[in-house]
């Protein structure tokens, strides 16, 4: 369903969607029918084609009837047939979602849906790749600096009792991965005369959440339906001539979570053993 929402601004893109799996014609017809599917849905029933990708899910006994599954994921394949990047997890429960790829693809996905914080030193704006969620999504969170005239802070590498640039997110019914830092610059600083690594241009960050299983997601967003992550990110500013007591910028984002769809096909399209 997820894929059914963004397939307008897949479009807009330049980027089609399909989707592969085990399922029978019938089975996906079905689930297309019911959930007004439009994009082309392929059948690979003896999950040949799964296979041939590698993404085969061994990890399910063959006398099951979910043995054939693949690995959870996408591609994104140009139009020579030519794959440029892929999206896959391990855990069958977990996706990476459209809002996932377009923020990673996409620059009009980039220009769009920010929050924006002004400091003495520089602006700050943030987002998240999805604003609606499900159990088990992989969301991408960003963060972009602009540093202004003559600033720079401290990449997270800094030694020496300088204050590096820290992202801290609360705990909550999800999962957090460390921040992807981007490399930063060397540079001499004439008034401590000193090498350091510091970021003094630009920086963009970001760094991936996994949502919760559908019970803990859903006691934590309760009536609303609302998912709040909040976060901190830490900067120590200096210019050419002093160093700026350290800031503390709090970061809020707010999630409608959706249901997943847990209605089953019609018994006798069932795969048996």
């Amino acid at each position: 369903m997820e894929l059914q929402e963004k397939k307008a601004e897949f479009e807009r893109n330049g980027l089609k969607v399909a989707s592969v799996s085990y399922d029978s014609v019938e089975i996906l017809k079905t689930f297309a029918d019911r959930v007004g599917i439009t994009y082309p849905m392929l059948s690979d029933p003896d999950s040949k084609i799964i296979h041939d990708f590698g993404i085969l899910n061994e990890s399910i006994p063959r006398e099951t009837p979910m043995y054939g599954v693949p690995y959870p994921g996408s591609y994104v394949v140009d139009n020579r047939g030519i794959v440029q990047s892929k999206y896959f997890t391990l855990d069958y429960r977990e996706r990476y979602t459209g809002g996932d790829i377009l923020l990673d693809r996409s620059s009009q996905a980039k220009q769009t849906g920010w929050k924006e914080i002004e400091t003495p030193h520089l602006r700050l704006k943030y987002k998240a790749s999805d604003e609606v969620v499900r159990a088990g999504n992989h969301v991408v969170l960003r963060i972009e600096l602009a540093m202004k005239p003559k600033m720079h802070v401290y990449a997270p590498a800094v030694q020496g009792g300088y204050i590096p640039v820290q992202w801290q997110m609360a705990e909550g019914a999800w999962k957090s991965s460390a921040p992807q830092w981007p490399a930063s610059e060397n540079i001499y600083l004439k008034a401590i005369k000193e090498i350091l690594p510091v970021y003094n241009n630009k920086l963009a960050v970001t760094r991936d959440i996994v949502l919760a299983q559908q019970k803990e997601l859903a006691a934590a967003a309760g009536a609303a339906k609302e998912l709040i992550l909040q976060g901190t990110f830490r900067y120590q500013a200096c210019d050419d001539k002093e160093c700026y007591f350290p800031i503390d910028i709090p970061l809020k984002w707010t999630l409608r979570v959706g249901d997943l769809d847990m209605q089953r096909v019609p018994e006798a399209l069932r795969r048996r053993k």
